[in-house]
């Protein structure tokens, strides 16, 4: 029997669905507590690493990510020229396997309406507009209350509430996500023909200038600059100036802001809660846990990692035990930091203008040990 047979989970994103699908396929009682009032609809595009479509694969969701998203296993690198010189094509280490792509772009909507869905058919129960407000831990059991003045019990509770978690900060944790110095223009737009792959070029006005296709028809662009105070509402005429400089597919984008694309602006920042993830029977996984500059991709790949391994150890238990979460720590805690400190030492090498750093070693590096199962 499983360590546990009636989980609470909250937030409705990849982490959280991800561990409601494996924890209901194994006939755990599952209620998703998501603070938003209904199904989210809106956002951009998600770069999905191959490790990351590992797991989705195990989640049984693997046709649909692949029929909705666009994938590829090349990297080029452009350079901040008017003609947007291709320097070179690069394949990418496939870190799910070499029967995976190495990477998938897709729409983040279309991402979690799969899992959503997934998650519901497994018998996971979802309940919209129910914001954590207090965890009360009696070593047997969690009991959560709620902004609509009501209460849940569980065997355990699963904090998979994002970057600004409410379960992080009802349990004790203090550690809070802080800027790198570094903001990003995200849009998503038409695909132009031209882009079958993310490119990226680095220099110019801005640290970054990248794309990622995201199906047969769109894609999402980003321009990554040093962080300053920005207006959304400011975001075609500030985009297009600064990718200006920037030939090749950049002027079909460039052209695309003003009458069709989203457009935000948000700053790079990270955390890690360097320790246990756990304050009694309630744990703490994905972005809640950890977070990084999207600069080698691995958000999404780490939150998705962070519930298979957790459910995997929650089926296999026959308790709810400090053994248990020392097993988690003990396979996450490692893996999730090299990921975070090499995401801030990218960033930061470009902040300070580093010319000779071993980019393609670190990248290296970091590929083999996630081509690894977590």
């Amino acid at each position: 029997m499983a360590a546990v047979q009636n989980v609470g989970i909250v937030g409705a994103g990849a982490a959280g669905l991800a561990a409601a699908i494996l924890l209901a396929d194994a006939g755990i009682r599952v209620e998703v507590l998501e603070k938003a009032d209904a199904p989210q609809t809106l956002g951009s595009g998600i770069t999905l690493q191959g490790n990351a479509l590992r797991v989705l694969r195990q989640l049984g969701v693997w046709d649909q990510v692949e029929a909705k998203g666009y994938a590829f296993s090349t990297l080029g690198l452009r350079a901040p020229d008017p003609a947007g010189t291709v320097l070179a094509v690069l394949e990418d280490i496939r870190t799910g396997g070499d029967d995976l792509p190495a990477t998938m772009g897709m729409y983040r909507p279309d991402l979690t309406a799969i899992l959503r869905e997934r998650a519901e058919q497994a018998g996971a129960r979802i309940s919209y507009g129910r914001t954590v407000t207090s965890i009360t831990d009696d070593d047997g059991s969690v009991t959560v209350g709620t902004t609509d003045g009501g209460t849940a019990t569980y065997d355990l509770l699963i904090g998979a509430d994002g970057l600004h978690s409410a379960v992080r900060k009802a349990i004790g944790i203090d550690v809070e996500p802080h800027p790198t110095g570094m903001g990003i223009w995200r849009a998503f737009v038409e695909r132009p023909a031209e882009v079958v792959r993310t490119d990226l070029t680095y220099g110019g006005p801005c640290f970054i200038a990248g794309y990622c296709p995201t199906g047969p028809d769109t894609i999402y662009a980003y321009l990554v600059e040093k962080a300053q105070e920005r207006k959304h509402e400011d975001g075609p005429r500030i985009m297009a100036e600064l990718a200006a400089a920037y030939g090749g597919p950049w002027n079909e984008i460039r052209a695309n802001l003003d009458h069709s694309a989203r457009i935000n602006y948000t700053w790079f920042t990270t955390h890690l809660v360097n320790g246990p993830w756990n304050r009694g029977r309630t744990v703490i996984i994905g972005d809640a846990a950890h977070s990084c500059p999207p600069t080698v991709a691995q958000g999404a790949a780490m939150a998705l990692e962070d519930a298979a391994v957790l459910a995997e150890l929650l089926i296999k238990a026959d308790d709810v035990t400090e053994t248990l979460f020392k097993e988690f720590s003990d396979r996450r805690l490692d893996r999730a930091t090299a990921v975070v400190n090499a995401s801030a030492q990218l960033g930061q090498w470009m902040l300070d203008g580093v010319r000779d750093a071993d980019v393609p070693g670190l990248m290296h590096g970091l590929s083999v040990m996630l081509k690894e199962p977590a």
